[in-house]
């Protein structure tokens, strides 16, 4: 780690522009485009002791599911020096890479790069954790083990947390276990009965990981609510809704049209690469029809989990069929749960919890800056970033915008367009063409 991600642990006088709480991808894109501003004082924080990115689930041949070019910066800030680009060239590799013709990049180059950002950017402090965030009437106080800080605005970068079905909650272990935990995990298991859960991209990477292994599990079961286990929609017009202009044609619907919207698009960010769908048929037919092993592997969708009792060393899963209607029962080892990610706020920010607007449905309320609604000063802002899928899209926790909205918040903090974020003439118009004018009123 480089000598600059240290700071004394003093209570510092003066106050922070910014300070960044959690160093994962989308404060670290953040602390990269602020680094193009220098009269901007921002400091991020990180109990960890270096950068890690999703290290659970960095299984063998992983790929990214978005082009290189969606990185920390490039696409509001394509001279910046940490570019995916700059990290190829300064590792001496830009041609070997362009020659190996990638159709996605492998995901652990993609952390290598991020690791190289947060070694080498100066505002990034590692192995501060951060204990209580406060308000003064002026500004935000940081609590940390080792002293406080005070800042301006903070923003909120500590990732999604693990969502877990409500009847795996009494079951974690080293039986039960989200895919997050994978790396640590699977090493251990062997040969049990094994019952994977979700149908999506972490689901898929799990089931293609345990097919791939010389010693397969007695038994493999891949559930899915899905109807079927289906592709990443990644045509040119889908892609549309990972855009500034989608972004802003959906920030003026209403909830209901929001969550209608979300929906419909899900495939585009949750659907399984094609590239893993091919591996593991691929490997099934080499399984059962060259090398005549004949495993006992089950893909089972349009499935919905209703009940997981345990029983001995295992666990007995009552399973409804969407399809027919039926009723099935099935025993496991071992339980998996790709069941996704979901945004929670950091247990630090609990003095200020009161003062957070949220909706109906328990969210965050953010304006189109990301800054989340709340009772104190209009110069302190709470920024949220992977906080607002209902507000700002299914993008919204993805990598293919977090360059653009670092440089939103870039601009909020500045107070003036340091980016430039004008809007192109869209390739896909999602709203109404007059539906603020008189003659839509009139109708």
């Amino acid at each position: 780690m480089s000598p600059a991600n240290h700071l004394p642990t003093s209570d510092h006088g003066g106050s922070l522009d910014l300070a960044g709480i959690g160093i994962g991808p989308f404060n670290l894109s953040l602390a990269a485009q602020l680094d193009s501003t220098p009269t901007l004082h921002a400091r991020f924080f990180e109990r960890r002791p270096c950068f890690e990115w999703h290290p659970g689930m960095m299984l063998p041949d992983v790929e990214l599911q978005s082009s290189f070019l969606k990185d920390l910066v490039t696409s509001t800030n394509p001279t910046s020096r940490w570019s995916f680009v700059a990290y190829l060239v300064a590792h001496k590799r830009l041609f070997t890479f362009l020659n190996a013709r990638y159709d996605a990049v492998p995901r652990r180059e993609f952390a290598r790069y991020f690791e190289w950002v947060a070694d080498s950017l100066a505002n990034l402090t590692f192995g501060t954790d951060i204990r209580e965030i406060s308000h003064d009437g002026r500004d935000f106080v940081l609590t940390t083990n080792g002293g406080r800080h005070r800042a301006r605005n903070i923003a909120l970068g500590v990732g999604a947390s693990p969502s877990l079905p409500t009847w795996a909650l009494s079951l974690q272990g080293d039986r039960c276990f989200h895919c997050s935990e994978a790396v640590d995990r699977l090493p251990h298991i062997t040969s049990d009965r094994i019952v994977v859960i979700g149908g999506g991209q972490s689901g898929g990477e799990i089931v293609q990981h345990l097919l791939s292994r010389d010693q397969l599990p007695n038994s493999l079961k891949w559930i899915s609510r899905r109807h079927n286990f289906e592709p990443m929609n990644d045509t040119p017009f889908s892609n549309q809704v990972f855009s500034p202009e989608y972004i802003d044609a959906f920030r003026q619907l209403n909830d209901e049209r929001k969550h209608a919207a979300l929906g419909t698009h899900i495939l585009t960010s949750d659907g399984l690469s094609l590239s893993t769908i091919n591996a593991i048929y691929r490997r099934l037919y080499t399984l059962r029809h060259i090398e005549a092993r004949n495993p006992d592997v089950e893909l089972l969708p349009n499935r919905d989990v209703i009940q997981v009792d345990r029983v001995q060393d295992g666990f007995r899963l009552i399973i409804r069929n969407g399809f027919d209607g039926g009723i099935e029962i099935c025993f496991a080892d071992v339980l998996v749960l790709a069941t996704g990610y979901k945004f929670k706020l950091p247990d630090a920010i609990a003095p200020l919890q009161d003062r957070i607007a949220l909706d109906r449905n328990h969210r965050l309320v953010l304006a189109d800056d990301y800054s989340a609604t709340w009772d104190g000063p209009r110069e302190n802002r709470i920024f949220a970033l992977n906080a607002g899928r209902y507000s700002h899209g299914i993008a919204d926790s993805q990598l293919s915008l977090m360059a653009w909205r670092s440089a939103v918040i870039v601009n909020a903090l500045l107070g003036r367009n340091h980016f430039e974020l004008g809007l192109p003439q869209p390739v896909v118009r999602w709203g109404s063409a007059f539906r603020h004018s008189s003659e839509a009123m009139s109708l």
